[in-house]
């Protein structure tokens, strides 16, 4: 697990571009939850970050496709393959990811 950021730098609801172990990454706080996927969209191959929160998930801000938080399943096209998604800790204030290890 490497450091990403601190708990105090997630805004609810409000994507962050980090780097992790030279990986691209979007983090997003969701209620209590912090979730991590690959900052790249799987049709366009944006940003991720670049997108808001939506009740559907992830919403890519180029095409609109809309990626599931915890499975990176798109739920709205074009997309048609998902993202990867990350295994995220919290640890006092500090935010933790693994690339290496995939959720799905």
């Amino acid at each position: 697990m490497t450091r990403a950021c601190g708990l105090s730098d997630l805004d609810v609801d409000k994507p962050l571009a980090v780097e992790v172990d030279g990986v691209a990454v979007v983090l997003v706080r969701r209620g209590d939850e912090v979730h991590a996927l690959r900052d790249e969209c799987s049709h366009a191959a944006v940003a991720l970050s670049e997108g808001e929160l939506t009740r559907r998930g992830l919403e890519c801000w180029l095409h609109g496709s809309c990626f599931d938080l915890r499975t990176g399943a798109p739920s709205a096209p074009p997309a048609t393959e998902p993202v990867d998604v990350y295994a995220v800790t919290v640890d006092g204030d500090d935010v933790l990811v693994d690339v290496t290890r995939k959720l799905n």
